[in-house]
């Protein structure tokens, strides 16, 4: 058997979801205090990095955009 060794931020992760799992109204509060305060990595932690390429990439051509019809 191949036993891979887990990155801090896999343990991280790991660790995180059994809280949220284990805790749910604490979990509530993490979800509000995330949408009033934003946490960019929340956002792209399951992107990878090609994808957070793709998103802001996206939002520059959104903003591009806004800023050509307003």
């Amino acid at each position: 058997m191949v036993s891979r060794k887990e990155t801090p931020g896999e343990v991280r992760e790991r660790l995180r979801q059994a809280e949220l799992k284990n805790n749910p109204s604490g979990a509530f509060g993490d979800g509000v205090n995330r949408a009033e305060y934003g946490n960019l990595a929340d956002l792209t932690s399951g992107l990878g990095w090609k994808g957070t390429g793709v998103l802001i990439l996206l939002l520059i051509v959104g903003y591009v955009i806004y800023k050509l019809w307003s």
